[in-house]
């Protein structure tokens, strides 16, 4: 079972080596794999929810099945194609490939989650038939990892055709009198100050394990993840990378602000600030190539509050807090880039 490939890897050491900072995400990460149970990484946009998620799928290995659109394991085949006497060929899927992402929208169906009727199959085989069955994600995450991005986005009735396949690991097609199986790990997203989002029922969340994902704990994580996952375009110092960092990260301090901004918002501005360098012909970054593209990545990326929303608009707003950080800045460090 998927379940027992992860926990021996975990137990082997196994780490989360892209996901950098937050131990306790990663120690209850791996104490509710460990434990068999599926999860919910809630948190805001840009925090690392995806990369936890993707880190998992790595601890897994390449498998054999077969190529039968549920996974089959060769030695264990139980799904329609598999049974019907015809030879079915085999393949290697890579721990990437054990990867699935839904992406959880309004326009979301079931057909899309669990499957479909396949036109041309059901015309040879019949419209009832399980041989014109079309296998959607959840069987094609079968051994692997199931990720569902966004989960609250999508509508309840939805949420609710996974209750059977957490809890009996199987799911009953509608008109078919069968049993199909699948054996995945859960891994779903939510983000808890999205506004156009579902409820998620209590009968859901009594079948998994909410962990809390919050931006970096400290200035030196955020410092490490932009200088290992930024594009680097030309040389950056590290202390220019530092302003970058403690920018951002005193703008999701001010409490004049709805929405905060994300790491993304910080590795843009890090990728950004170069690009204006190299465009002004400089060898290095500085201030003025960060103020250059300061709107364009941070307008659309915070949000101000109601009570300061009619006082000002959020280029101004952006424009006085960059000003009074450069100002402070300079009185502490003297010298600047």
């Amino acid at each position: 079972m998927i379940f027992e490939e992860i926990k021996e890897s975990i137990l082997n050491g196994a780490q989360f080596d892209d996901f950098l900072g937050q131990e306790d995400v990663q120690q209850n990460l791996k104490s509710a794999l460990v434990s068999g149970h599926h999860v919910i990484l809630v948190g805001p946009p840009g925090v690392g929810k995806t990369t936890l998620a993707k880190n998992v799928a790595k601890l897994l290995k390449p498998i054999e099945v077969n190529d039968c659109g549920f996974n089959c394991d060769p030695k264990d085949p139980w799904c329609p194609v598999c049974r019907s006497g015809k030879e079915v060929r085999k393949k290697v899927l890579s721990p990437e490939e054990r990867f699935v992402r839904i992406q959880g929208s309004p326009d979301l169906t079931f057909e899309d989650l669990i499957g479909d009727i396949d036109p041309q199959k059901a015309l040879k085989y019949g419209a009832f038939s399980i041989e014109a069955f079309k296998p959607g994600k959840i069987f094609k995450a079968n051994k692997g990892i199931l990720f569902f991005d966004e989960l609250n986005r999508c509508p309840p009735k939805l949420q609710n055709s996974l209750l059977q396949i957490l809890e009996e690991r199987k799911a009953t097609i509608g008109s078919y009198e069968l049993d199909l199986k699948s054996d995945f790990i859960l891994i779903a997203t939510m983000n808890p100050d999205d506004e156009n989002t579902e409820p998620l029922s209590d009968v859901f969340l009594d079948r998994v394990d909410v962990i809390f994902v919050n931006y970096p704990e400290n200035s030196d994580v955020e410092k490490k993840i932009v200088m290992s996952k930024g594009k680097k375009l030309i040389d950056v110092k590290p202390e220019f990378v530092n302003i970058i960092v403690e920018f951002i990260r005193t703008l999701r301090n001010n409490e004049n602000l709805d929405k905060k901004p994300s790491v993304r918002a910080t590795l843009s501005l890090y990728e950004r600030s170069q690009a204006n360098a190299l465009l002004n012909g400089r060898k290095e970054p500085t201030i003025e190539d960060i103020l250059q593209s300061l709107k364009s990545v941070l307008v659309h990326r915070i949000k101000l509050k109601p009570s300061l929303d009619f006082k000002t608009t959020t280029e101004q707003f952006l424009e006085k807090e960059f000003a009074s950080f450069v100002d402070n800045l300079k009185k502490s460090q003297g010298d600047y880039p």
